[in-house]
C-alpha cells in the first residue's frame, strides 16, 4: 500500500509539474506575442527607412539607427532576411515552454525574456512558485533513481561483493551512464541540428545542466536553420531530467 501510495504521489507530482509548465507557457505566449509582433514591424520599418536613405544619413542619425538596431536584437528581434522571418515568433508554444522550463530551473539564458508589464509580473509569481516545485520534482525523480541504485547494490551484494566496492561501482555506473545520456549523446544531436562543433555541444550541455546559463549558445535561435516542431520542448525535457541526474549524483 505504501509503495502504491508513493507511486501515485510521484505520478501526481510529475503530472502537476508538467501542467504547471504548460499553463505557464500558454500565459507567456498570450501576454508577449502581440508586443513582439509590433516590435518586429517597427524593426522592419526601421530597416526599410535605412535602406532607402542610408546615403543621406547624418552621423547622429546613423548612431540612432545603431542604438535602435542593438535594442531590437536585445529584444530578440533580428531584422534580417525577408518578411517571412517576421511571421515566426519567439513566443510560439515551443519557445514559451522552453522559456518556462529555464525559469523554474533557474538557468535563465537571458536571450528571451518578457517585455510587457503583465508578462514580467506573471514571471515573478511563476518563478516564485515554480522554483520550489522544480526542487521538489527533482528531489522526487532523484529519489526514484536512488531506488535503482539500491537495487543494483543489493544485486551486487548478493553476488558476494564488498560494500565499499559496491558504493564505488554504483557511483561509477550512474556517473558514466549520465555522462553518456545527458552530455555525450545530446552533443551529437546538437552538432547535427545546430551545426555546432562537438566541443561546442559538450560546452552548451554542461553550461546548461550546471544552471550557469551564459546565453552565448542557445538552441533554436539560428534564423538560417530549419528546426522541427517542438524541438525546444524536447530540449526542455532533456534539461529537466538532466538536472534530476545531477540531483542523484549529489544524493549518492
Amino acid at each position: 500500500e505504501a509503495m502504491c501510495s508513493g507511486k501515485l504521489q510521484t505520478a501526481l507530482l510529475v503530472a502537476g509539474y508538467f501542467v504547471y509548465l504548460l499553463v505557464g507557457a500558454a500565459v507567456f505566449q498570450a501576454l508577449e506575442r502581440t508586443t513582439e509582433k509590433q516590435e518586429k514591424m517597427a524593426a522592419a520599418q526601421m530597416k526599410e527607412a535605412f535602406l532607402q536613405n542610408f546615403t543621406q544619413l547624418t552621423v547622429p542619425e546613423m548612431e540612432q539607427f545603431m542604438k535602435n538596431l542593438i535594442e531590437a536584437i536585445q529584444n530578440g528581434v533580428y531584422p534580417v532576411g525577408n518578411e517571412s522571418q517576421f511571421e515566426e515568433s519567439n513566443w510560439d508554444f515551443s519557445n514559451s515552454f522552453f522559456f518556462a522550463g529555464t525559469v523554474v530551473s533557474t538557468i535563465g539564458y537571458g536571450t528571451l525574456h518578457p517585455k510587457t508589464a503583465g508578462g514580467q509580473i506573471f514571471c515573478v509569481f511563476f518563478a516564485l512558485f515554480g522554483i520550489p516545485l522544480n526542487i521538489v520534482f527533482l528531489h522526487r525523480v532523484g529519489k526514484m533513481l536512488s531506488l535503482l541504485c539500491k537495487k543494483l547494490g543489493k544485486f551486487l551484494y548478493e553476488k558476494g561483493m564488498r560494500k565499499k566496492k559496491i558504493k564505488f561501482l554504483t557511483l561509477l555506473f550512474f556517473l558514466a551512464t549520465g555522462i553518456l545520456v545527458f552530455l555525450c549523446l545530446p552533443s551529437v544531436f546538437f552538432q547535427i541540428t545546430e551545426g555546432w562543433s562537438y566541443s561546442e555541444g559538450i560546452y552548451f550541455a554542461f553550461i546548461t545542466l550546471s544552471t550557469i546559463g551564459f546565453g552565448d549558445y542557445v538552441v533554436g535561435k539560428q534564423s538560417d536553420r530549419k528546426y522541427f516542431s517542438y524541438y525546444r520542448v524536447l530540449v526542455a525535457i532533456w534539461i529537466l531530467f538532466g538536472l534530476a541526474w545531477i540531483a542523484l549524483l549529489f544524493n549518492l
